[in-house]
């Protein structure tokens, strides 16, 4: 009789116990992670009444592609279209938030004496809700139509944006072991550019290359073309010094803007329920009853941080963020657990070793707490309102009812409106090129150079450098220059009187420097410690690109590209 790999012995039993735990909390009415929670404890070799799973390297590595899966399957749940239409209520709230919960997270760490790392990551914990358990509750409870429900929703995506960052700093500052403001500023500045140049890069390319492959294309073959994007991203990731999880969460987010991308969720669900059953089971796996009953009182502690904090610190997050009271309190009632990306966090400083044994079952003892406790808090929220307009006195009461901009509808007039639009797509512009351009620089001085080293004399090794950078990032520099300069919104800008004629003026200033600087850049690295024929090489190259046809031709066929691409979904939902 053949010997059965203890690693197919471990899944078994896993599914064993999350199927039977998932059909009970199912019928409990109760959040299936809870369940297979559980199911990790019970499969665990802290059980000793039942049988326990042998090959625990095996799990991790089969956990960690369930935060793969997890963070893709966000990002196709995720829009940056949705983002920038949310307005800057959700972005400042969310930011005051998850500020306020990192800081009484990391106190509270103090408090009980735990090292710096262990109070960083407990406040990174602290600092983000459960989507998954919230959007649940709403749902089970009728409240998904409320105001105040879609603005939770909106800082819970911020929140998981944010989450994100925040996985990519810790990880960072778990490498270096100190806190450097420089180091953390470059690498959340590098985070953004890979962002940039990452989404724009495969929303231009991706949703062509489907287009192209469509008719070879079945639910088979769009699921292993998704995974193996996803997959690739996360070995992009990987070697750019990100974790795996964004760099799927990325792929998610531009797999989201295409055509295909419900059909793609509808196909890569199962796969996701399996991997991130097992994902949830592991952490499960980590509870220690002895731990816990050994560290009661910092559960009890934390459990009354994340309450209070969120019940009163978001309370006046969501009041900086221009809601009424009653808004404010509804939603920050709603916040109160900490929920997947908790898990993840605990995971990262454990498979870093930088936090201490005993803060991963803490963390899983706190969030199966606030989790039971989550619908409770939700209806709290009305009788507590209800007690501090009561207390409080009724000139306060009605300065904070004032102080909101939900029915504010005074809207900007015509021309302002038209600036707004107008500088939102010169700020997209100019961010979008600026970054391809640093990219191509960055891959031809890091990777084209040698390849071109063998090939020509040494002395023409930094001019052919430089011509073939300067031509491959001619089209991007033409639309830093030229993008949209003759629409008819720009002109009718411009002949609306002297006050809007200085703004366009002094953004095509701005513009022509911005430009300037890339192609002095090219200069000075073809031809170094040449000043007079340098500036004459800056003006004769700016003057081709600002007059080439063929450039402006091609540049706006690409940028005609993107924009199809980016709203292919939408123009399919309208058809339909």
């Amino acid at each position: 009789m053949s010997q059965l790999e203890p690693l197919i012995a471990d899944l078994a039993l896993i599914l064993i116990c999350a199927g039977v735990m998932t059909l009970l909390f199912k019928s409990l009415k109760q959040p299936i992670v809870l369940g297979y929670i559980v199911a990790g404890f019970l499969a665990s070799p802290n059980m000793p009444y039942m049988p326990s799973v042998t090959d625990g390297h095996g799990i991790h590595v089969w956990s960690e592609i369930g935060v793969i899966f997890l963070l893709f399957a966000l990002g196709l749940e995720f829009s940056f279209k949705k983002i920038l239409k949310m307005g800057a209520a959700p972005i400042i709230a969310a930011l005051a938030i998850i500020l306020c919960m990192m800081y009484v997270g990391a106190c509270t760490g103090e408090l009980f004496g735990w090292s710096q790392m262990d109070c960083i990551f407990l406040g990174g914990m602290l600092a983000m809700s459960s989507t998954t358990i919230i959007f649940k509750a709403f749902d089970d409870m009728g409240l998904r139509q409320q105001r105040f429900a879609g603005l939770v929703l909106s800082v819970l995506i911020i929140e998981d944006i944010l989450a994100i960052v925040l996985m990519v700093m810790l990880s960072t500052l778990a490498v270096s072991k100190e806190f450097e403001g420089t180091q953390m500023l470059n690498s959340i500045l590098q985070l953004g550019l890979y962002l940039v140049l990452w989404f724009t890069v495969g929303l231009y390319f991706i949703p062509m290359a489907l287009r192209k492959l469509k008719p070879l294309m079945n639910d088979e073959t769009l699921l292993i073309t998704a995974l193996a994007l996803c997959f690739g991203m996360v070995v992009a990731a990987s070697a750019a010094g990100f974790s795996a999880a964004f760099g799927a969460f990325v792929m998610g987010s531009i797999l989201a803007e295409t055509v295909e991308a419900e059909t793609i969720e509808h196909l890569v669900a199962p796969v996701k329920n399996l991997f991130g059953a097992i994902f949830f089971v592991s952490v499960g796996m980590m509870v220690d009853v002895a731990l816990i009953i050994e560290y009661i009182v910092p559960i009890v502690t934390i459990i009354a941080a994340v309450l209070l904090g969120q019940t009163i610190l978001s309370t006046f997050g969501f009041l900086l963020s221009g809601q009424s009271l009653k808004t404010s309190m509804q939603c920050s009632f709603s916040l109160t657990q900490i929920g997947e990306f908790a898990f993840i966090l605990a995971t990262l400083g454990t498979s870093l070793g930088v936090t201490s044994d005993f803060l991963y079952p803490i963390v899983v003892a706190v969030s199966v707490f606030t989790t039971f406790t989550t619908p409770y808090m939700i209806r709290l929220a009305e009788p507590a309102y209800g007690m501090v307009a009561r207390a409080l006195p009724a000139k306060w009461i009605a300065r904070l009812e004032r102080n909101t901009n939900e029915d504010d509808d005074k809207a900007p007039d015509e021309l302002q409106q038209l600036w707004n639009g107008c500088f939102k797509r010169f700020v997209f512009n100019m961010l979008i090129n600026s970054v391809l351009c640093m990219a191509i620089m960055t891959i031809m001085r890091y990777y084209g150079q040698p390849l071109i080293a063998d090939i020509v004399a040494a002395e023409w090794v930094h001019p052919a450098t430089a011509l073939i950078a300067l031509v491959l990032c001619a089209p991007f520099l033409w639309m830093l220059m030229r993008a949209d300069s003759d629409s008819p919104e720009v002109n009718r800008l411009w002949n609306s009187g002297p006050r809007w004629r200085v703004r366009m003026t002094a953004y095509g200033l701005l513009r022509l420097v911005i430009t300037a600087f890339f192609v002095s850049c090219f200069v000075d690295y073809a031809m170094p410690h040449s000043s007079w024929l340098g500036i004459f090489a800056l003006v004769a190259i700016m003057a081709v690109i600002f007059y080439s046809p063929y450039l402006e031709r091609h540049s706006k066929e690409m940028t005609q590209n993107f924009t199809d691409n980016l709203s292919a979904r939408e123009k399919m939902k309208a058809k339909e």
